[in-house]
């Protein structure tokens, strides 16, 4: 019998219950076999398989073209990838200002939680937070999904350095303790979205700008994000979505969200779903792009939205 059940593949990939379950329908992949129980079970072969696609999806390729594709197609499409954020780096290359990570994955695979935490703390001292966050959280993100994709990295230890990092971002978001003023930034993300750290990255570059911060963790139902969003009086719903969502529920998602919320909440995404950065032809709302919500591609795109918003506001800068 097949070893890994559905959850197990989620807690690997990162790929919903749900989204398997529609790809099975979709494209004929996955097709697990089935114990006693009619529970699916997934064999190692699919594992892999489904890994490589994830690190694909999260380059910007989509579900329909890639998930069909065999196994030595798939590692033949990664190989020829060559967008910048998703190249692998050798030891020593760095990406002009970016640190050389290599030895924190040398701790991670060693177990060595506070060699990690150290090495982060004193990153943030000599750089400040939002350098850190660009030239070394950001391409060590890249290198652990990597080398999680090529067997080089355990589930275990990919869990252990996001704990680590998400513990040393709070910290170093509390030691700051700028003075909060508007606006007022609700965060999250939609059910079936589990991944956070992303998005916390984005609350510490709001609260650099002395934003007020929400964080409501992940997978907010859109319901209880509206009663939220009235119940902490917030000005900006802030969303992360990964390249593994649909673009179509995604879509959905954002035009039911902006029809419960009041006109005057803006809604602000980020991450690395492609959907979220067309242009829709046809809509009303020319100051952001026709889609009901402010796109932000880029971590440093931030401050630029927090002094827009701030501007439109009568706020100060």
């Amino acid at each position: 019998m097949a070893p890994h059940t559905i959850a197990d593949v989620e807690r690997d990939t990162g790929l919903g219950k749900d989204t398997l379950r529609v790809w099975e329908r979709r494209y004929g992949f996955p097709q697990p076999q089935r114990d006693a129980l009619g529970e699916r079970r997934y064999t190692d072969d699919d594992l892999t398989r489904l890994r490589h696609i994830r690190r694909l999806i999260d380059a910007g390729h989509r579900p329909g073209q890639i998930v069909p594709l065999s196994l030595e197609r798939l590692l033949a499409l990664s190989s020829s990838n060559t967008q910048p954020d998703a190249r692998q780096m050798q030891p020593g290359e760095s990406s002009g200002g970016s640190v050389d990570v290599h030895p924190w994955l040398d701790l991670l695979r060693r177990q060595d939680a506070a060699g990690l935490r150290q090495a982060l703390v004193r990153m943030i001292n000599e750089r400040g937070l939002a350098r850190s966050l660009i030239e070394g959280v950001a391409p060590m993100n890249v290198l652990v999904g990597q080398s999680w994709l090529e067997g080089r990295l355990a589930v275990h230890e990919e869990h252990l350095y996001t704990e680590v990092v998400q513990g040393t971002l709070r910290h170093a978001m509390v030691a700051l303790q700028p003075p909060a003023r508007p606006p007022r930034v609700l965060m999250t993300t939609l059910p079936g979205e589990q991944h956070g750290l992303g998005l916390l990255m984005a609350e510490c570059f709001m609260v650099l700008e002395g934003c007020h911060t929400v964080p409501l963790g992940v997978q907010t139902p859109i319901p209880d994000l509206v009663n939220a969003v009235a119940a902490a009086q917030a000005d900006v719903v802030a969303l992360s979505f990964t390249a593994a969502q649909n673009p179509r529920d995604v879509r959905a998602a954002l035009d039911q969200l902006r029809e419960m919320l009041p006109p005057g909440v803006e809604i602000w995404v980020g991450g690395s779903c492609p959907a979220l950065y067309k242009p829709v032809r046809g809509r009303p709302g020319a100051a952001s792009g026709g889609r009901g919500y402010w796109p932000l591609g880029r971590l440093q795109d931030i401050p630029l939205a927090v002094s827009r918003w701030r501007a439109e506001a009568g706020q100060p800068a």
